[in-house]
């Protein structure tokens, strides 16, 4: 170590070099380095998807999911299997235990796959296999296209759009909200087929034996080989209408006889519409990894060259919204402000106390720190999102401390008469020791947070990154790089000879001549080591005190801190077979009350949905313009009352990584049909429930389907079977697919359909339907007939066995940590049908492992930090004296929290607590370490412990006062724009940091009373080494006795 600093400072100019070529790196990563709002986390989730047209959800479930979920259940590493089986739809959702091989999971999960596709429908989709990440999840902009021009125009421009985007590489996919499928439609007029005696099949048979690839083979003359064609794959419409369907005589009838052919779109399943007017949106979705700033400026650069093309319609307009870029630029803008401002606060204190020059020196450590940590995380393929900006806000009264320890030390030698080239090596030697065990010990408390599992520890991973990168750097900045500079450029602060004089004696033990802060600690601390037992009990007292208060303050807990949204959702759910229209008409009277809000920028409505009418995005305008999101929101519900028949639910989304609803009660049973009856009990309970909201469940809705009963018998006897029937009844619902065909516009193939006229498809048709047999035309109710059914919605299930879970949040003012035991108990005692259990999960579930994590690493790092600590000091009382400290800490966190009257936070309180056990110990670990030597200089132990206040107590406040300052702008959750020279107090930034920012605030002030005060009473309550034999580690015997 000491050899390093001595080679150091006398290549002087190559460490100059050194740090130009780290600045320069890192402003150049800072910029390069792609910016987010949150983590671009993995996921550890792949799900699996199969469509099959028009299948029911229990068929999906029997025939698509069970097979799927039997090939999956032997992959190893998954942690919970979930399935979906929907009309047209199924999926099978794993998860996966963190730290699993995800590329090896989704090899795993395809062959299983491939093994399931022999069991699956023959007409059945082909399965998908996809990885689910944070970048996937969410589209980052909406671009919406609307005007008065005709829906196909929109749509092939959208199409085109989309392509033309996909082929960036920042951009991972483009969804088009108000596309419909392409179709071929054949219009057949039922008499028309009856009078010249076809029927459905004759129909089929001839379009899918005429549109087909014919093989024909070659021909070998002898004198050459040629191939044989048969084109029979249908080039046009105009092919479709002219092809024979039946002879009369010399008459030749063909398809233009008896069907009309057109291409249209299919029926509508959903509409989409952006402040009340139709619209098609591409939701863009950006790559992992990819800067989210520069992929959205290359969308809008895409979308202005293509409002140039001469073939873009002039009343077809372009509107952006859901731009999350907007965001993250508001975002890291308040946080760089923080960081600014932080900065500004930790120097003007230390040129208040060290003077200019070596405040000068201290604010170097600062980006010098801050880029060598950007330049690690670029490294790693990290990104700039709102974790790593707070972890910088966070590290800078931190990184500070071991650069103000060697610079006042180098100070003090310099007002000494020592010249500052040996001023500043003897201060990075004779601290070098103790500032590389505090900096140990800080690293110790948040290296157990790398390893945190599930999705939230993915999250917050790039605190400890972000934190350990920096923190690392600073100790190099504190013992090679500035006494590297403080040797060329360092000078004393100006002090005059009265205080010279007065600093002298004090560091010789005359404190006679102390004067303010200083006479006063003295004395304090003079009455204090006399009654150390008292003081201790006193700090018992207090802390169980402030624990109580807190208890009874009715705060309680909370996952992450409650954040003002940037935007929300309102979904609407009903009850009832509702068309498609008589959806939006709904949607449109709820839209109406949205477009009437003064506060919003943006109403973007999507129609139509598995199990809701219809959802509406909302985005405000800025927060400073507006009401909190929640305010909005409870006046919206007021107004929303009166749609009676409707669900409306208000989602908006937490802060941190995605979870659940804020409570999920999971119901299961082997007798799927006892479910319904106890999801009925709960759902009832859950409605009446004060502290629950946007209540909703995945139990079957009321409503009917139709079934064909086909008796079987009496089909056999007209040759008859349940293909033929089915293929006879699609002519009046979403028609018969007998083929597909691929024209000159497209690049996809399209189906071909057969329907009847839309007047003659409806339900009371289906007694006409008729069907050819040997004996001729026979009415399809001589051997089947239609009758209403119970229908079954979405089917749900988890690790093979069908569930029904009840979703709600906790209602404003109500806390879940309070209110899960009541709930526990309500649920209990509902005495539900026998065979049901019932699992709560949720925000809940995800609280528990986080919490549950967050205890054992605050005992792994106390363990690591009291190994270094015993490494550094040889003692197990100093040792213990100091984790002690460490444990005291936490009742100055719910101190702040208890001033600023906020929960504490699982997550980042927690973090809070874990990070103060890293800092709390620096200033005891010099603080002892003076003391040490003090009484290797054979003075008594009361001397020693005033002496080693007294000296200590200006580093000690200094690095306190620079960590508090560092994050007061976030505990006050203030924005200073130093730019624009405003401020601005409640930025959602702001919101998202200030309970961490409390927790480390408040904790460390009281830590810094315990340091100066408790830590010298439980070094008086120790052995007196003064009279005993002293072992020092070798390196601290190293030192020189007048080094202290």
């Amino acid at each position: 170590m000491y050899s390093i600093i001595d080679a150091a400072l006398s290549r002087a100019r190559t460490m100059l070099t050194l740090l130009v070529l780290i600045l320069i790196a890192g402003i150049g990563t800072y910029i390069a380095i792609p910016k987010e709002s949150s983590p671009d986390i993995t996921i550890p989730i792949i799900y699996v998807s199969v469509g099959h047209q028009g299948i029911s959800p229990d068929d999906a479930e029997r025939l698509l999911v069970r097979p799927i979920e039997q090939e999956l259940r032997s992959i190893e590493g998954v942690k919970e299997m979930t399935a979906t089986a929907s009309e047209g739809h199924a999926s099978v959702v794993l998860e996966f235990n963190v730290g699993v091989d995800l590329s090896k999971a989704m090899a795993d999960v395809r062959d299983a796959v491939d093994l399931a596709k022999p069991k699956l429908p023959a007409d059945s989709d082909e399965p998908t296999v996809n990885e689910v990440t944070l970048a996937s999840e969410q589209p980052i902009l909406s671009v919406v296209l609307y005007g008065t021009v005709p829906e196909r125009t929109i749509v092939q421009l959208a199409r085109q759009l989309s392509d033309k985007l996909e082929s960036y590489r920042q951009i991972l996919e483009v969804d088009i909200a108000g596309d419909r499928d392409d179709i071929v439609e054949i219009i057949v007029d039922p008499l028309l087929m009856e009078s010249y005696g076809l029927d459905q099949g004759d129909i089929y048979n001839l379009i899918a034996l005429n549109n087909r690839v014919v093989a024909a083979g070659f021909v070998d003359t002898g004198y050459g080989r040629f191939s044989v064609k048969v084109p029979s794959v249908f080039d046009s419409l105009k092919d479709v209408l002219e092809l024979p369907i039946k002879v009369d005589g010399k008459q030749v009838i063909t398809f233009s006889d008896v069907a009309t052919v057109r291409r249209a779109f299919r029926d509508p399943e959903s509409f989409a519409r952006l402040d009340g007017k139709s619209a098609v949106v591409l939701d863009i979705k950006k790559r992992a990894g990819e800067n989210i700033i520069e992929t959205v400026e290359l969308v809008k650069a895409v979308m202005v060259e293509a409002q140039k093309l001469d073939q873009w319609p002039s009343n077809l307009l372009v509107k952006y919204t859901w731009d999350e870029s907007k965001d993250v630029e508001i975002m890291l803008n308040d946080l760089q402000n923080n960081i600014l401002s932080a900065i500004i606060l930790v120097v003007i204190v230390i040129i208040a106390i060290l003077g200019v020059r070596t405040a000068l020196l201290v604010g170097i450590s600062i980006p010098g720190s801050f880029l060598t940590g950007l330049l690690v995380l670029s490294v790693f393929g990290l990104t700039v999102n709102i974790v790593v900006l707070f972890s910088l806000i966070m590290a800078v009264g931190m990184l500070v401390d071991g650069a103000i320890v060697v610079t006042e030390f180098a100070d003090r030698r310099m007002q000494e008469g020592t010249p500052k080239r040996e001023a500043y090596q003897d201060a990075a030697k004779r601290m070098a020791w103790p500032i590389t065990a505090s900096t140990a010990t800080t690293l110790a408390a948040f290296a157990p947070l790398l390893f945190w599992p599930d999705i939230t520890g993915e999250f917050m991973k790039f605190l400890p990154l972000t934190l350990i990168a920096t923190l690392s750097a600073s100790l190099v900045m504190a013992l090679l790089f500035i006494p590297v500079l403080g040797s060329l450029i360092g000078k004393p602060q100006h002090v005059s000879t009265k205080n010279k004089e007065k600093m002298l004696a004090l560091h010789n033990g005359d404190f006679s001549k102390a004067t303010g802060l200083t006479k006063l600690y003295y004395h304090t601390l003079s009455i204090a080591i006399k009654h150390p037992l008292k003081i201790l009990l006193c700090s018992i007292l207090l802390a169980v005190s402030v624990g109580f208060t807190y208890s009874k303050a009715g705060l309680g807990a909370e996952f992450f801190p409650e954040v003002d949204p940037p935007f929300f959702t309102v979904k609407v759910r009903s009850y009832g077979d509702l068309s498609i229209d008589e959806k939006d008409v709904i949607m449109s009277r709820i839209e109406q009350v949205m477009l009437d809000h003064e506060e919003f920028e943006s109403v973007y409505t999507r129609t139509g949905g598995d199990d809701e009418i219809g959802q509406i995005q909302i985005t405000p305008v800025d927060w400073q313009y507006r009401r909190r999101v929640k305010d909005i929101i409870d006046e919206l519900k007021q107004t929303t009352n009166q749609f009676a028949g409707v669900e409306i639910e208000y989602k908006f989304p937490d802060a941190g990584p995605p979870v659940e609803n804020d409570l999920v009660i999971e119901m299961f049973a082997r007798i799927p049909d006892s479910l319904d009856g106890a999801a009925k009990l709960v759902r009832h309970w859950a409605d009446n429930n004060p502290a629950l909201t946007n209540i909703s469940d995945t139990s079957s809705k009321e409503g009917i389907d139709w079934k064909i009963d086909i008796r079987r018998g009496d089909a056999a006897r007209f040759s008859a079977d349940a293909t033929l029937v089915g293929n006879t009844v699609q002519f009046v619902t979403n028609g018969l697919k007998i083929g597909d065909y691929l024209p000159d516009d497209a690049t996809e193939e399209v189906d071909i359909l057969v329907r009847f006229p839309e007047d003659k498809r409806d339900i009371g048709r289906f007694d006409q339907l008729r069907i050819k047999t040997p004996a001729g035309l026979v009415p399809i109710t001589n051997f089947a007939q239609i009758v209403p059914d119970h229908k079954q919605d979405t089917i749900n299930r988890t690790d093979g066995q069908r569930v029904i879970s009840i979703m709600a949040d906790m209602e404003e003012g109500y806390n879940l940590a309070l209110e899960l035991p009541k709930i526990q108990q309500a649920l209990t005692e509902l005495n539900l049908p026998s065979g049901v259990e019932f699992k709560i999960r949720g925000q809940n579930e995800e609280q528990e492992h986080s919490s549950e994590f967050l205890q054992s690493a605050f005992m792994v790092a106390l363990a690591v930090m009291g190994l270094i600590l015993i490494t550094q000091f040889n003692s197990f009382y100093q040792a213990l004296l100091i984790l002690s400290a460490v444990l005291f800490s936490t009742v100055g966190v719910f101190i702040g929290l208890l001033i600023f009257q906020r929960p504490f936070g699982i997550v980042m309180s927690g973090i809070g607590v874990i990070a103060l056990a890293g800092i709390v110990v620096n200033n005891n670990i010099v603080l002892i370490d003076t003391f040490n030597q003090l009484i290797k200089r054979g003075l008594s132990k009361q001397d020693a412990i005033l002496r080693t206040g007294v000296q200590r107590l200006r580093p000690v406040m200094l690095t306190t006062v620079t960590t508090i300052l560092g994050l007061m702008p976030m505990v006050l959750e203030m924005n200073i724009d130093l730019i624009n020279q405003k401020i601005e107090f409640g930025a959602p930034s702001t919101q998202w940091w200030s309970q961490l920012a409390t927790s480390i605030a408040g904790g460390l002030a009281f830590a810094t009373v315990l340091t100066l005060v408790l830590t010298p009473c439980l070094l008086m309550l120790g052995r007196d080494k003064s009279k005993a034999a002293v072992t020092e580690p070798k390196k601290l015997a190293e030192l020189k006795p007048d080094d202290a």
